[in-house]
Parts: C-alpha cells; sequence; structure tokens
C-alpha cells in the first residue's frame, strides 16, 4: 500500500486516540471497535464521514480535561453512529444486490414466458395451417363427388333418354305392327 498523506493522516489520527486511550479502558475499547470497523474488508469504505467523526470524538475524549465522561459518551454515540452507518451500508448494498437479482430474475422470466409465447404462437401457427389444408382437402374431395355425381346424373340422363327414346321407338314399332297387322286382318276379312 503506498503511504499517501491521506493514508499518513488517516493512520496518525487512528493512532492518536490509542496513544490516550491507554488511561481509560473504555476509551482503548471505543478506538478498538472502531480499528475493527476499518480491518473489515467488507465496511472498509463504508460510513467514511461517521467514523472520521467517531475518530474526532475519541480524541476530544482523549484531550478532555474538566468533562471526560459527556466527551467519552459523545465518542460511544459516535463510535456507535459509525459501526450502524457501516452496517447500514452493507445491508444497503445487500438490498442493491437483491434487486438487481430480482430484476434479473424478472428479465429472464420475462425471456422464458416469450420464448413460450413463441413456441405456444408457432404451434397454433402450424395447428391452423394443417386445419386449412385439412379444409382445402375435404372442398376438394366435395368438389370431385359433387363433379362426379352431375357426370354420372349426366351419364344417367343420356341412359335414361336412350332407354325412353328406345321405349318410344319400340312402342311406335309396336303401335306400327298392330295397325298393320289390323289392316291384315281387314284385308283378310275383306276378302272372305
Amino acid at each position: 500500500m503506498k503511504l499517501t498523506i491521506r493514508n499518513w493522516l488517516l493512520l496518525a489520527a487512528l493512532c492518536m486516540p490509542l496513544a490516550h486511550a491507554a488511561e481509560d479502558p473504555e476509551a482503548l475499547a471505543l478506538a478498538a471497535r472502531l480499528q475493527a470497523l476499518d480491518a473489515d474488508p467488507a465496511l472498509q469504505d463504508l460510513a467514511a464521514f461517521e467514523r472520521l467523526r467517531a475518530r474526532q470524538a475519541l480524541q476530544a475524549a482523549a484531550a478532555a480535561r474538566g468533562d471526560r465522561d459527556q466527551a467519552l459518551q459523545v465518542a460511544r454515540w459516535r463510535v456507535e453512529t459509525a459501526e450502524i452507518a457501516a452496517r447500514t451500508g452493507v445491508l444497503r448494498r445487500e438490498a442493491d444486490e437483491l434487486d438487481r437479482q430480482r430484476s434479473d430474475l424478472l428479465v429472464e422470466a420475462s425471456r422464458q414466458e416469450a420464448a413460450r409465447a413463441r413456441r405456444e404462437a408457432e404451434r397454433l401457427r402450424v395447428q391452423a395451417q394443417i386445419q386449412a389444408e385439412e379444409a382445402a382437402r375435404l372442398r376438394l374431395a366435395a368438389e370431385a363427388e359433387s363433379s362426379a355425381r352431375q357426370e354420372t346424373e349426366i351419364v344417367l340422363d343420356g341412359v335414361a333418354s336412350d332407354q325412353a327414346a328406345r321405349l318410344r321407338a319400340a312402342r311406335a314399332r309396336e303401335a306400327e305392327l298392330a295397325r298393320r297387322e289390323a289392316e291384315l286382318m281387314r284385308e283378310v276379312e275383306g276378302e272372305d
């Protein structure tokens, strides 16, 4: 770690309360809590302002001559505030991370839902296409059947027409033969 002026000042600020705290066990305990806060990698970059205020309060308590108890109480509050602020920062980070994870999960769920909707739309499109092809096939089959029926009716009409013509011709012949027979019968009777 490169020792810059800022780092020297920070180190001096950390050490000063300890030098004066040797006289007071409570001040020593507060300085140790503050150092533990500074040493925790998860909390190092959190609550910098509150930790600075706690260091200043410890220095003021160490330098206090008259009302040392009140200065220690302020230092105690400042250290507690720094601890709470640091832990709040950690919780805020965790909440932010959970929010990011939730957002990622929502995006993934949306992607999966969109993919499911696309698959369902494709399935319905294929099903509709199959139904349309089936309907077209049935329509062609019905048209073919209708055409075959019409052709059959035309053939039957033709056959019936031929049959009727033959029947008429046969009846006409029969009538002609009956007329001739009657004439022949009259001639035969006339000769008698």
